[in-house]
């Protein structure tokens, strides 16, 4: 594989935008639950029921933006470029919205409503820039390598804003004596969408997109969906994120649960086991790089997989106590370091082994399709454990619950996610993109780059000609 190297301004930009993107949604998605049970006063039950009904819009909308990304043809602009620049004012708006209900917050069917309303709105923007942050990576470079260079940058930034995400509601959410005492976490709120939209827009004019996409001929709708669904790399990958998007989930969700009434934690303390995971995903990261480039994305990924997953393990039997908590943060923090840097690296590659079979780029179709098959998780993840809270006597109106509510809290909070994540380990095993035949088939790709762009800046000079007469 020949050398590549992006310029700064172009791994800024990128994490720039995936920091914008992931800020808002992060907090939506972690804290919303939360909000609506603890704050506002909606029923665990019809939380989860709007969770379950989210889940069919959530699975459906990514694969349709994403064919129509795929499909978005300006020639001023590119394939994602617009969808960013102009995006980005009304995913600012939309997030700030979450948390101001346009019902009466005392009518449990109207703020039930409200919540799926919010939910359905929100993921739609949240879907269009989402998709085109998961795939820019294999679009912006093709060497695993750079890929993994782009990542670190990326991640750094994006895990910047993740820690902000989980910092902010968990200090001005949790411990709090009234409902009414929230006015400072709304406040913030409407400044997160502020700055997020910023971030976003200010890094549509430096990010990369191969322009030549734009001259071929896309694939048929359901063609598209039937050469994506003979990928079999894919699906084994979907397997495995499938796995960890509920563990990811049901940690963002149960975190707030777990520091308020097993750890029992207040003020500032309360944001330090995310804060212990996240100094540990900055510290990890040029590690995991190093691995990649020595043993390879497979077997990286697996390792990070399992890690996560006897992490999640040791936690449930040894995280009741504060102190032995922060082991517990420790070990995660160094197994989402790794995940964070392979997953995306993964399914570039599984983009590239798309193209040496329909000779298309399809990057947002992939990332609709494995939003697809994966983002169900997220509803399902967040129904059961509320679920397994409710079945072991967690009482919202209760501060200090008891030892059957907190054991409801660890199960969810610990036991199950781990064990999802080693089931994904153990599936990647049958991942076949990995070693020298691999590498020789991603050698031919960017010779078929290559030609494309020779075709495209030919078919540039032949539009300006005319011009010039």
């Amino acid at each position: 594989m020949p050398n590549e190297e992006l310029s700064l301004k172009s791994k800024l930009a990128y994490g720039g935008f995936g920091a914008g993107i992931g800020l808002p949604s992060q907090i939506a998605f972690s804290a919303i639950t939360f909000f609506y049970n603890i704050i506002l006063g909606l029923s665990a039950v019809l939380i989860g029921i709007a969770w379950l009904i989210f889940s069919f819009w959530n699975a459906i909308n990514d694969p349709i933006f994403g064919f129509l990304e795929d499909h978005t043809k300006s020639e001023k602009y590119g394939r994602r470029i617009p969808y960013i620049r102009f995006g980005a004012p009304i995913y600012g708006i939309v997030f700030i919205l979450c948390w101001f209900p346009f019902v009466d917050v005392n009518n449990q069917i109207a703020l039930f409503i409200n919540l799926i309303v919010v939910l359905f709105v929100f993921d739609t923007l949240f879907t269009i820039l989402g998709l085109i942050n998961f795939t820019l990576p294999a679009e912006m470079a093709l060497a695993s390598k750079e890929r993994a260079n782009l990542l670190i940058y990326s991640n750094i930034i994006t895990s910047i804003s993740l820690l902000i995400s989980f910092i902010l509601p968990i200090f001005l959410l949790t411990g709090i004596e009234s409902p009414d005492l929230i006015t400072p976490f709304l406040i913030t709120m409407i400044f997160v969408g502020i700055i997020s939209a910023i971030l976003i827009f200010i890094s549509s004019f430096y990010l990369k997109e191969n322009k030549y996409t734009q001259m071929e001929e896309t694939l048929p709708i359901i063609k598209g969906i039937k050469e994506t669904f003979k990928n079999t790399p894919f699906l084994i990958f979907e397997v495995s994120n499938f796995s960890f998007t509920i563990a990811q989930t049901i940690l963002t969700t149960a975190i707030f649960y777990y520091v308020d009434y097993v750890l029992t934690l207040t003020g500032i303390a309360t944001t330090f086991p995310l804060l212990i995971v996240f100094i540990m995903i900055f510290a990890f990261l040029a590690i995991f790089n190093r691995l990649i480039g020595k043993y390879g994305v497979k077997k990286t990924f697996i390792l990070t997989m399992m890690w996560t997953g006897l992490s999640f393990l040791l936690s449930f039997f040894i995280g009741w106590s504060f102190e032995l908590a922060i082991i517990g943060c420790i070990l995660i923090g160094i197994g989402i370091s790794g995940y964070m840097l392979t997953h995306q690296v993964v399914v570039a590659d599984i983009v590239d082994y798309d193209e040496t079979r329909t000779g298309k780029r399809r990057e947002t179709t992939y990332s609709g399709i494995n939003a697809l098959l994966t983002k169900p998780a997220i509803s399902l993840a967040n129904w059961l454990f509320l679920l397994i809270i409710t079945f072991f006597g967690f009482d919202s109106e209760q501060q200090t619950q008891n030892f059957s509510a907190q054991l409801g809290i660890m199960i969810g909070f610990a036991l199950i996610p781990s064990i999802f994540l080693i089931l994904g380990a153990l599936v990647m095993f049958f991942y076949p993109l990995d070693g020298p035949e691999w590498l020789s088939q991603k050698a031919e790709i960017i010779q078929i780059h290559e030609k494309k762009e020779i075709e495209y800046l030919k078919y540039v000079k032949t539009k300006e000609k005319p011009s010039k007469k």
